[in-house]
């Protein structure tokens, strides 16, 4: 499903189920061997995906640990990212010769708790919301705001390896185009030697879940 808003230089799987036969690597049992069966499901799926994926950019299977922060620790020449949420993982990946970085999220297409928007959100973010639900009410767009600031994390770190509070990006939604932008309110990273200072991603509601996702391919100031 998440395919359909990632460009072309991307390879992308996803499940709704965890199979029971999936299995993992040694070294990535190892790194869960303390996990509780949800994040282990999580985990198990995720890594299914991304050796889907991992095949179809022509490449073996091969173990995905997490490292800084928790961020996966991609093969040699991959890029890539990694959600999961109830009823849905996926990945999406990338050869670094082409993309520089991808973030994507999923949520369900429902409320986030009481307080949470206060904590995620800018004044001006708050107020387009307002906008948007009372147009839009099928969206739950304080949820859409959050999953694009993960996506926002997970394409900042990998170039950057600091962390992004989610008060340091401002995002503006097109409910029109199914597209979002995020203006970076701290100094953004140099990709391909140009500094980057917003990125511009697609989302998408299906199933009752939001996606969201962000790809900048090489020679893209964002994509």
């Amino acid at each position: 499903m998440i395919e359909t808003i990632l460009p072309g230089c991307v390879v992308a799987a996803d499940l709704f189920h965890d199979p029971p036969d999936a299995t993992l690597f040694p070294e990535e049992e190892k790194a869960i061997e303390r996990a509780v069966d949800k994040r282990r499901r999580e985990f198990t799926t995720a890594r299914v995906c991304v050796r889907t994926a991992l095949g179809e950019l022509g490449l073996p299977p091969s173990p995905i640990l997490p490292g800084l922060r928790g961020a996966p620790q991609w093969p040699q020449g991959v890029v890539g990212s990694i959600t999961h949420c109830e009823g849905y993982r996926g990945a999406a990946l990338g050869p670094s010769a082409e993309v520089s970085t991808i973030g994507i999220d999923a949520e369900p297409n429902g409320p986030i708790p009481d307080g949470t928007l206060e904590a995620i959100s800018l004044p001006e973010e708050r107020a387009e919301l307002r906008r948007l639900s009372s147009r839009h009410p099928q969206v739950h767009w304080d949820r859409m705001l959050f999953s694009a600031k993960e996506s926002v994390y997970k394409a900042w770190f990998p170039l950057t390896g600091r962390w992004l509070d989610f008060h340091e990006a401002s995002i503006a939604f097109d409910p029109l185009s199914k597209t979002f932008s995020a203006r970076l309110l701290v100094p953004g990273p140099r990709v391909n030697g140009t500094r980057l200072d917003s990125f511009s991603g697609r989302w998408l509601v299906d199933r009752d879940l939001i996606l969201t996702a962000i790809v900048v391919c090489s020679g893209d100031h964002h994509s």
